[in-house]
């Protein structure tokens, strides 16, 4: 039976994921498929896994790496702490099924943004309060970087709005990451809401986004001097990660 593996959200159409696998497969002689399973609610999840028997592992991506846990029988340490999910292995025996959830995302940022650290980048803002936020902020931890989360409407103590914002914020975290979708195809003139002018050639903005290859927040930083850097190393060893977790017997 050929082993069948894919990707869950909404919407699906920018997503890289069932090409890089398809092209993984072909170059490496592997006998497996990788589908798209475009589904508008979270709860047709359980009808996928039915329906498709030869399915081994998922993707997840917006908007439900946080409301998928709910759905699992099983969620790794680090995805429980951080409350999102981007990698399902589905387990079969017999008639029973087990779902076991992991964030590979965390270990995707943080090898991609590791290389590109210098001594003074201490500090880092995180635009966007979602499931990727969360996991950039575990993996900037873990590399002894102190995070704050920025949001248009900050619910949680601590985190600071893009009017807050100022040159003293800007001076002292020079790290700024991207985790929101905006400015993405197609609508790739739009950008966070960030000032700009107060951005130096010793920042480093990163953006999760990963089409277009530069998005207008990672031009106005290359304007300004500073280090960029897009998804799309982070999607390549975030989607490695979790071809090893479907495949470790």
């Amino acid at each position: 039976m050929k082993r069948k593996y894919g990707l869950i959200g909404f919407p699906l159409s920018h997503s890289f994921s069932r090409k890089f696998f398809t092209e993984k497969f072909s170059n490496e002689g592997i006998d497996a498929e990788y589908l798209n399973f475009e589904i508008d609610n979270i709860s047709q999840l359980p009808h996928i896994i039915a329906s498709n028997p030869d399915l081994r592992g998922l993707n997840v991506t917006i908007p439900y790496k946080e409301l998928v846990i709910s759905f699992l029988d099983h969620t790794e340490t680090a995805a429980a702490q951080i409350k999102a999910v981007n990698t399902i292995r589905i387990n079969r025996s017999g008639h029973h099924v087990s779902l076991h959830g992991y964030n590979t995302d965390i270990i995707g940022f943080q090898e991609s943004i590791r290389p590109m650290l210098q001594g003074y980048h201490h500090k880092a803002l995180v635009l966007g309060t979602g499931g990727a936020s969360k996991a950039v902020v575990r993996a900037l931890e873990n590399l002894n970087i102190e995070t704050i989360l920025v949001s248009r409407n900050p619910e949680e103590k601590g985190e600071l709005s893009y009017n807050d914002l100022d040159e003293d914020v800007m001076a002292s975290y020079k790290i700024i990451v991207n985790t929101t979708p905006i400015g993405t195809f197609p609508n790739i003139e739009g950008c966070p809401a960030i000032p700009f002018e107060f951005v130096t050639a010793k920042h480093l903005l990163c953006d999760l986004v990963y089409n277009p290859e530069v998005t207008e927040f990672l031009k106005q930083g290359m304007l300004r001097g500073a280090t960029t850097k897009n998804g799309l190393e982070m999607l390549h060893l975030q989607a490695l990660a979790a071809w090893d977790i479907w495949n470790n017997e």
